[in-house]
C-alpha cells in the first residue's frame, strides 16, 4: 500500500492518520520531494479510472496562470502535473491494484 502524501496539506495528514490507525504496513510517497514520472503518474490515473483533468487542483496559482481556460490533451495534461507536483490533488491511496483520492479523508478506509 502506499500514499502520495503532502505534509503540509490537512487532507493528506488525515488521510496518513487513517493508514497508520489500519496498522496495515504502507509506504509514504512525498511526492512533492520524490516526484512522481509521467508513466507512475498515468497508472495512478487509470487506477483512479478518471480522466487526468480529475487529478489536478485547478485552485492553484500554477493552474490558473499557465494553463487555466486552454484546450489541454490527457498527455498534456499529465505532462503539467509531473512538471508541477503541487498540481496533483491529495492524498492518493494505493491498495491492491485499487487507488482513491482521500478527499474527504475517510474514502481512504473504502480499499483498506
Amino acid at each position: 500500500m502506499k500514499i502520495y502524501h503532502n505534509p503540509r496539506c490537512s487532507k493528506s495528514r488525515q488521510g496518513l492518520q487513517i493508514l497508520e490507525a489500519s496498522k496495515i504496513p504502507f509506504e509514504t510517497i512525498k511526492y512533492l520531494e520524490t516526484p512522481v514520472t509521467e508513466e507512475e503518474l498515468t497508472e495512478i490515473i487509470e487506477l483512479l479510472g478518471i480522466a487526468p483533468i480529475k487529478l489536478v487542483r485547478k485552485t492553484e496559482a500554477i493552474w490558473k496562470e499557465n494553463f487555466k481556460g486552454k484546450e489541454l490533451s490527457d498527455a498534456e495534461i499529465i505532462k503539467a502535473m509531473v512538471a508541477n507536483p503541487k498540481l496533483i490533488e491529495r492524498p492518493i491511496v494505493i491498495n491492491n491494484g485499487k487507488a482513491v483520492i482521500g478527499r474527504p479523508p475517510e474514502l481512504i478506509k473504502t480499499i483498506l
